[in-house]
C-alpha cells in the first residue's frame, strides 16, 4: 500500500512513507502559515520505480553505509552482499529499500516493522531478522527508536543508524565532541583512525559548504549541534551512546549536506574481520535484540 503517513503535534509536521524503506520524506514546522523545512528531499536519496518521491532521511539496518566490493567474511563464513548499478560497493543496508509494515499508529506517533526471511543457499545476508521503527513526534522535537532482533540459528553482525538529508546554505556549520576521524579513506573506505584536520574537525565547526567530506568520526559523544546562521535557526541530536559514530557527507556541490548517527564505521565488518576492536560492529546471539533511539530538536531564533 503506497500510503504517505503524516503526523502532527502542534507546530511539527512529519511525512512518511512505511512503503518506501520506512523512510522520512519530509519534518517541517508550521507557523502562521509558512512551512519551515528542517530536512530536505534529496535525489541522492531517490530510488527506483518511486521517480516522483525523494527522501529526506531514511533507516540504516542492518548495517550503514559501505562494505567493500559488497563482500565480507564473518566466523567463517563469506557473504556477498548486491551492489546497486553504478556502485563500487554494498551500501547502506536493506531497510530502505524494502516495504515496512504498520503496527501502530497515533496522531503523533508511528511503529513499523519489516522482517527478512532469506532463502536456505540463497545470494547475499543470510541470516533472518526483524527490524522495527519507533517515531514519536512533539512540537518540539522528533524521536526515532530503531531495533534489530536476530531470528537466525547463528549469530549475527550488526549495525545501526540514520541518514537524514539537511538544507545546505553558506554558513551551515556541524560541531560534535569526537575522538578521531577515519582518515585518509581510498575509494571512501577507511585506511585508518586519526587527529582530523581542522577543516574537517566538528569539535572546531565544520562549515559544510567549504569542505568534501565522507567520512566517519569515532568516539562521538553522542550529541551534535547543527548551525544556520542565515536563518537563525539550529537543530541538536542527541543519541544513545551505542550510535558511537558520526558520518558527515557534504558533497563538493548540491543543497543538502548529512549529519548521520550510526553505530559503527564505514566498511566495519571487514575492518573486525581484519582484527580491528574498535569499529563499533555488534554482534547479535541467536533470539538478542538491539534498540538505539536519536532525538532530533530543532530550534528558531538560534544565535
Amino acid at each position: 500500500m503506497s500510503e504517505i503517513v503524516t503526523l502532527r503535534s502542534g507546530k511539527a509536521r512529519l511525512a512518511v512513507a512505511p512503503f518506501l524503506g520506512g523512510s522520512l520524506l519530509g519534518y517541517w514546522w508550521e507557523i502562521d502559515g509558512a512551512r519551515h523545512d528542517w530536512l530536505v528531499a534529496s535525489r541522492e536519496a531517490g530510488i527506483a520505480g518511486y521517480p516522483e518521491l525523494r527522501l529526506a532521511s531514511f533507516p540504516l539496518v542492518p548495517y550503514s553505509n559501505r562494505i567493500r566490493d559488497g563482500r565480507f567474511t564473518f566466523r567463517g563464513r563469506t557473504v556477498a552482499e548486491p551492489i546497486a548499478p553504478g556502485h563500487t560497493h554494498a551500501l547502506h543496508g536493506h531497510g530502505w529499500r524494502l516495504p515496512w509494515r504498520i503496527t501502530a499508529r497515533g496522531e503523533d506517533g508511528l511503529t513499523m516493522e519489516y522482517e527478512r526471511r532469506p532463502e536456505p543457499g540463497a545470494a547475499g545476508w543470510p541470516w533472518a531478522y526483524r527490524a522495527w521503527q519507533r517515531l514519536a513526534l512533539t512540537p518540539q522535537a522528533l524521536s526515532l527508536a530503531m531495533g534489530i532482533e536476530n531470528r537466525a540459528a547463528d549469530s549475527m553482525p550488526a549495525g545501526l543508524g540514520h541518514h537524514p538529508y539537511f538544507p545546505r546554505t553558506k554558513q551551515s556549520v556541524v560541531r560534535a565532541a569526537i575522538a578521531g576521524i577515519w582518515w585518509p579513506e581510498a575509494g571512501q573506505l577507511p585506511v585508518e583512525r586519526v587527529v582530523p584536520p581542522a577543516a574537517a574537525d566538528p569539535r572546531q565547526g565544520v562549515l559544510v559548504d567549504s569542505v568534501s567530506l565522507d567520512h566517519g568520526y569515532a568516539g562521538w559523544d553522542s550529541s551534535a549541534r547543527i548551525a544556520w546562521p542565515e536563518r537563525r535557526a539550529a537543530w541538536t541530536m542527541t543519541a544513545d551512546p551505542a550510535l558511537s559514530t558520526l558520518v558527515i557527507f557534504s558533497p563538493p556541490s548540491g543543497a543538502f549536506f548529512c549529519v548521520e548517527p550510526v553505530s559503527h564505521c564505514i566498511d566495519a565488518f571487514n575492518l573486525a574481520a581484519g582484527g580491528m576492536s574498535d569499529t563499533g560492529m555488534r554482534v547479535l546471539a541467536p533470539g538478542e535484540s538491539w534498540e538505539a533511539t536519536v532525538r532530533f530538536a530543532p530550534e528558531m531564533g538560534a544565535s
